[in-house]
């Protein structure tokens, strides 16, 4: 078992690989960005990514206070769905209405990667290259679809 500042430590270790892994790599228009923090342009659209000693994730998560406009977007992602998983895969779960990890009623586009654990450095490997692939399939998508979701605003 690790401390809570062991594990603040290896969690800090894990992103900074991970942020100079996937550093050097565009977006779809061949632009420098933050993957870690990717900034969708969109209040209330977010993409994220996480690892823990289960699991690590990446999901498109979606959190408005006004709940109807939260709706919209997501109907306007399961509008475009056959697009999302043609740059994406199949192997996302949605999700209208769910919590997310701080209480709050988001809707939800995820897609997991089982069995790892970010304490585990020999799993990285995976971790990275599943975070990374999803990632950029996300950007892919995104920057082929979000005026639409520009105009759902």
């Amino acid at each position: 078992m690790y401390s809570p500042q062991e594990a603040a430590a290896v969690r800090q270790k894990f992103w900074t690989s991970f942020g100079k892994y996937i550093s050097p790599v565009p977006d779809a228009h061949q632009q420098k960005i933050n993957w870690i923090n990717y900034k969708t342009g969109l209040k209330g659209i977010y993409f994220k990514m996480d690892a823990d000693n289960n699991q690590a994730y990446v999901a498109v998560e979606i959190l408005l206070q006004n709940e109807s406009q939260q709706q919209q977007y997501f109907d306007v992602f399961v509008s475009l769905k056959k697009q999302f998983e043609k740059a994406a895969g199949k192997h996302w779960s949605w999700n209208k209405s769910c919590s997310n990890a701080n209480g709050k009623t988001v809707s939800r586009i995820w897609t997991e990667l089982n069995e790892v654990n970010i304490f585990r450095e020999n799993d990285w490997p995976a971790i990275i290259s599943f975070l990374k692939t999803n990632v950029l399939a996300l950007d892919f998508f995104w920057k082929e679809h979000s005026l639409l979701f520009e105009m759902a605003a």
